[in-house]
């Protein structure tokens, strides 16, 4: 889940992700046929690694919510193939192939930020395919699902649109965004400042037009509610939205974006990342 810079990542500005404790269950096993999934991702996983088998997903992550659920599906179901066919896939490798995979899905205009934060767990600093690990914090997430549906890679096309139209307002927007990033750095340990920096991030984001009416009800409701700060996580236009907020507000925030028809999460940083389950 982005904390900071999404779509601007797509430019090559940097961005802060984090895992969140909600997660994406994936077992796969060996056939003799090719099963077609209803997912592309999933697909393109079994083309990717050049393999036949089923699939089953038991995921606790909203689809098409802003949330990284494809990468999170994209990232166990690589785990889970590389476990079944004893292919012996490092994790960075499938880390590596996931983001690949996920680039190919959306057109080319993917960034490595999801899959890599599913893969790996805890907080990160993504640029330009590098990544770096931050120190985890004890964050007090609400996040808010709009329940109106998107289309990541169709958002993604929908700002490059903007952008080449308009390249001498939305570079600057991306600049922007960017220096916002940058002084998030320099503040984790402090959520009333990070909140100020959310805000400001959500209004840039709403320049580069992926608002919806839904998503502002949300942020205006948890900020209105005592939240340090709100905004848009991931492509927008529908999804997920985010909320940091103080430890004694968090259940009466939550509680004001189920009123304002919002779907809410309470959650925390989840550090641990991949992992193998016990056999069933």
């Amino acid at each position: 889940m982005f904390l900071f810079g999404e779509h601007a990542v797509v430019y090559g500005k940097p961005g802060i992700a984090l895992a969140i404790r909600p997660r994406v269950y994936v077992t796969v096993r060996k056939t003799s046929h090719a099963h077609h999934a209803k997912s592309p991702y999933i697909d393109q996983c079994f083309k990717e690694l050049n393999v036949k088998g089923s699939v089953y997903i038991n995921s606790q992550l909203p689809s098409s919510s802003g949330l990284g659920s494809s990468a999170a599906v994209t990232v166990a179901t690589m785990a889970a193939i590389n476990d079944e066919f004893g292919l012996g896939k490092t994790r960075d490798q499938i880390a590596e192939q996931a983001y690949k995979i996920e680039k190919r899905v959306q057109k080319g205009r993917a960034s490595p930020t999801d899959t890599t934060v599913s893969t790996y767990g805890g907080m990160f600093l993504i640029k330009e395919g590098t990544r770096k690990r931050l120190a985890p914090q004890n964050y007090h997430l609400v996040v808010g699902n709009s329940q109106v549906t998107h289309s990541t890679a169709r958002m993604v096309e929908k700002v490059a649109d903007l952008k080449g139209k308009y390249p001498t307002i939305c570079e600057p927007v991306m600049d922007a965004i960017e220096a916002i990033t940058l002084d998030a750095m320099k503040h984790l340990d402090e959520p009333q400042y990070l909140g100020r920096l959310m805000d400001m991030n959500h209004a840039l984001l709403d320049v580069l037009g992926v608002g919806h009416p839904q998503l502002s009800k949300l942020v205006l409701a948890a900020r209105a509610t005592g939240a340090y700060g709100a905004k848009i996580t991931g492509a927008g236009g529908g999804g997920c939205m985010v909320a940091l907020a103080p430890k004694n507000l968090k259940a009466r925030i939550a509680g004001a974006l189920e009123v304002t028809d919002g779907r809410a999460l309470i959650t925390c940083l989840d550090t641990e990342g991949l992992r193998k389950e016990k056999d069933a």
